[in-house]
């Protein structure tokens, strides 16, 4: 399983490189996935995720990897979709930016009982998801006054003058959607990992 996503990890990584539409845009996207690779390396004997968690982190990096390939304005097959007069790829990356850190959050709380009962865990779930979208968006924010016109790539407003609010939105939307429909499969896999 390991081996199979260093070597996944590493192909999507390579492709992404070669000639991406912007290396500016690719370099600032992909940062976040090659932060997240070293993370896991460095903590995966002392601190061992769920198969599941390791699948998703996987599935966020390819989403940030493709949006860095092709600038999140220009990914193939997401312009129009379903009668949207812009590219929203960067939505399912903020939605993903909500899924799976809701995960590992949710992992870390639980392991290391941080929360007890179960309402109050969700809430700071929740709120350390939408916490850290507010983040990327001041990262964002931050990179466009230090870069000026090259940043435009990477904000991928597309002028939608709603993306920030959007943005977070999704993240929103996806925190609580990991928790609805993966809670019980993951504390199934979380009783194992807590028992080996």
């Amino acid at each position: 399983m390991k081996s199979l996503w260093i070597i996944i990890f590493i192909t999507v990584f390579i492709w992404s490189g070669i000639s991406p539409k912007d290396q500016f845009t690719w370099f600032l996207e992909v940062l976040p996935a090659i932060i997240g690779a070293a993370l896991l390396t460095y903590t995966y004997k002392s601190f061992r995720l769920t198969p599941m968690l390791y699948f998703f982190i996987l599935l966020h990096c390819i989403v940030l990897m493709v949006g860095g390939h092709y600038t999140y304005a220009e990914v193939p097959f997401f312009d129009g979709l379903m009668g949207a007069e812009r590219n929203n790829y960067d939505k399912v990356g903020h939605f993903f930016q909500g899924f799976v850190p809701a995960l590992l959050a949710r992992e870390i709380l639980i392991r290391k009982s941080v929360i007890n009962g179960k309402v109050w865990q969700n809430v700071i779930i929740v709120s350390i998801c939408l916490a850290f979208s507010a983040f990327y968006e001041l990262i964002e924010w931050w990179v466009a006054l230090m870069s000026g016109e090259d940043a435009e790539a990477f904000l991928g407003t597309q002028g939608y003058i709603w993306d920030t609010q959007s943005d977070m939105g999704l993240a929103l939307l996806g925190a609580i959607c990991s928790l609805l429909v993966l809670s019980k499969s993951h504390n199934q896999q979380l009783t194992k990992v807590t028992t080996n």
